[in-house]
């Protein structure tokens, strides 16, 4: 704690549908993941997050483990079809109560709570009439953004409106790997045009009720490259990094998007989109897991580029992720150098590992340790060059339901048995505490 600056935020992190479960308790609606989870062939092994490691149920020993690790913060996602049911209409105020018990047991164990808006469990009934990739979705997520803040801003104070629009945008709009399934590039970048909207939006929603609040959108920034020094390689690595980065970045802070994207976006733009998403967000949430490696493609259209494979001889998580802790340093470098009136946080980070209990039941995990460890030297890095870095949250707190990896991947630093639900603090849940007191 000595290297790290007085006021620097420690926290964990982790969202509504991966842990919660408890998805028919309480009059919560359905949502795209509930939907894609069912659809066979979707998730690993047909894995679903029906009960996940029903947080929902056991949110107050997950608090427990916060305060015992000492961490300063917990940054949570709210479950939009846990508000409203069909995505609009009726409040469903059990669904709410869930998240103001969390809150103010959160502050009597004085930790922080950040909470965020949107982790991708859009209502069903929302998508049905075009998700996010129509504009009515922007006006609907105003709304649910107003009931959460009129219930919980006078005690959250940090708030993400949506948690990596890029991901969300190109998983499960062009690539189809995510809910809701889609491959149509028209939908995606029409989805990601509507997801910066939706985030000032709610950005507006959410002053409306307080006007001191903290505000910025948590964002997959990982660190993109060209492979060689060749112009093209250089060029097919900036189209990448418009895309899946500047982006969601541009609009909100330069009232522009990338030039080497804007003709992919200006069909889906209105006179005073710019405006509206421009100068409403006072911090840049980063998450980031690795560094990405582009080649051209020959003939290449805009997008079309070659991701090239992770070195054989490259240290991977077991995600196929190159660990490589000076990409961050970079990344948060450049942010610093273009938006340097913006504060930054790291609002993920970490690693899935294969972890496996001993005869005692403990979990050690000594690579996920030294992951942890090395990125906090790579924020340590960036303050010394004078980055205004404020925090660090962990991915994740618990073991969870990984998306379409179902629960193959565990990410947490507490283990989770999934026949059972019984949390075990890892080896690196120890090491954190230590750390942080």
């Amino acid at each position: 704690m000595d290297d790290f600056p007085e006021g620097f935020v420690f926290g964990a992190a982790t969202s509504s549908y991966q842990i919660e479960g408890a998805v028919d308790a309480d009059g919560r609606g359905e949502s795209i993941w509930d939907q894609f989870s069912h659809t066979p062939g979707k998730t690993d092994e047909g894995a679903t997050g029906d009960v996940a490691v029903d947080h929902y149920r056991r949110y107050r020993e997950d608090i427990e483990l916060l305060a015992r690790a000492g961490l300063d913060a917990y940054r949570f996602s709210i479950s939009w079809p846990r508000v409203y049911p069909r995505g609009w209409g009726s409040i469903n105020r059990a669904g709410l109560d869930f998240y103001d018990r969390l809150v103010d047991l959160l502050l009597e164990r004085n930790i922080a709570p950040w909470a965020c808006l949107f982790h991708w469990d859009l209502p069903r009934r929302v998508q049905s009439l075009g998700g996010w990739s129509t504009r009515d979705t922007v006006g609907r997520f105003s709304d649910f953004s107003l009931t959460v803040a009129e219930r919980l801003a006078d005690r959250v104070r940090f708030w993400m409106p949506v948690n990596e629009p890029s991901i969300f945008a190109i998983l499960g709009h062009l690539v189809g790997l995510h809910a809701p399934g889609i491959r149509d590039l028209d939908q995606c970048v029409a989805a990601a045009h509507h997801l910066n909207l939706g985030t000032a939006a709610a950005a507006d929603a959410l002053r409306s009720v307080r006007n001191d609040l903290e505000i910025g959108n948590a964002l997959a920034l990982n660190w993109i490259e060209p492979t060689s020094d060749s112009g093209s390689d250089v060029d097919a690595a900036a189209r990448r990094d418009a895309f899946m980065n500047r982006a969601f970045l541009d609009p909100l802070f330069k009232g522009s998007y990338p030039e080497e994207v804007e003709e992919l976006f200006r069909p889906w733009i209105l006179d005073d989109d710019l405006d509206r998403m421009s100068g409403r967000l006072d911090f840049i949430g980063v998450n980031y897991y690795t560094r990405l490696r582009v080649a051209a493609r020959k003939g290449a259209k805009l997008l079309d580029t070659t991701m090239t494979p992770v070195d054989r001889q490259a240290e991977v998580t077991a995600m196929g992720w190159e660990v490589c802790p000076q990409g961050l340093t970079l990344q948060l470098k450049r942010l610093h150098e273009e938006l340097a009136h913006v504060p930054l946080y790291i609002t993920e980070n970490g690693a899935a590992f294969d972890d496996e209990p001993g005869p005692d039941g403990r979990v050690d995990d000594p690579r996920r340790i030294d992951f942890i460890q090395r990125h906090l030297a790579s924020c340590q890095e960036a303050l010394e060059a004078g980055v205004d870095l404020r925090g660090y949250f962990v991915w994740s707190l618990l073991d969870n339901f990984e998306w379409a990896e179902g629960y193959s991947k565990r990410f947490g630093i507490v283990r989770v048995d999934y026949d059972t639900l019984e949390r075990t603090p890892k080896a690196s849940y120890d090491w954190l505490r230590g750390l942080v007191h």
